[in-house]
């Protein structure tokens, strides 16, 4: 049970003085008839509230894919950077929403933004090694020798090799195109795996994590929330556990 106008705040009508004045206007229903009591307790599963003719539906957590640009750092805040954050519109905002991993500043593609650290913990487990999929442009030639040595680990200078990497050449020649899948999510790894091989990364775009995709239709710097389907997907990921 919950209060009517803490609800109402946490469904995005406005502040808990706004949310008030609504009430005192009568413009909000519970279950059919007008309520003017802020202090009502309310069942947020199975009441139905319109505020304003609009329902008031209640969702614990948030969860929004973010198609994040270049120029924008993985952060809640930053005193000279633009953050993910920055992106969301202060009607999306909740507090304790923050980005799940880390994207470099010049890499663009899909983030997740939630305020659920369960199911962050979950995806960012490094026991779990969930699956990350990239597309990069590379300077150098990418060759089959270059997938094989992704496939059995390479060293780029931390005390293990890199778990196996499954790598797929969409073009090979001066300037290679690339997909990459990781389990891991180590410090500019894939920038990192590519240096050991004598390439350079200049193009970084994340696909997907797990078995959340990147809406492709999404433009760069917009989000959407979950659909409930990518929502189920992304709380049954358990990853696959390897020894470290």
């Amino acid at each position: 049970m919950m209060r009517l106008d803490k609800y109402l705040c946490e469904t995005g009508f406005g502040t808990r003085s706004q949310v008030k004045d609504l009430l005192k206007k009568g413009q909000v229903m519970v279950n059919g008839e007008v309520v003017k009591k802020p202090e009502l307790k309310i069942n947020e599963t199975t009441d139905q509230i319109l505020c304003q003719g609009k329902k008031a539906s209640y969702q614990k957590n948030i969860y929004l894919m973010l198609h994040k640009p270049a120029g924008v750092v993985s952060a809640t805040e930053d005193n000279r950077e633009k953050t993910v954050l920055d992106l969301v519109r202060p009607e999306d905002r909740k507090n304790g929403l923050f980005p799940v991993g880390r994207l470099d500043k010049d890499t663009e593609g899909l983030l997740l933004l939630t305020d659920d650290g369960e199911l962050a913990h979950r995806l960012l487990s490094p026991k779990k090694h969930v699956d990350k999929t990239y597309y990069a442009k590379i300077d150098g030639q990418v060759t089959e020798e270059h997938v094989k040595q992704f496939r059995e680990g390479l060293d780029i200078g931390d005390e293990k090799k890199t778990l196996p990497a499954v790598l797929t050449i969409l073009l090979s020649g001066p300037v290679s195109e690339i997909e990459v899948t990781i389990h891991e999510g180590r410090f500019h790894q894939i920038k990192r795996m590519f240096e050991a091989v004598g390439c350079k990364v200049t193009y970084l775009k994340r696909l997907s994590m797990g078995s959340l995709v990147l809406d492709e239709t999404l433009p760069p710097e917009e989000y959407r929330p979950l659909t409930e389907a990518e929502l189920e997907g992304l709380t049954k990921q358990r990853g696959t556990d390897k020894n470290e």
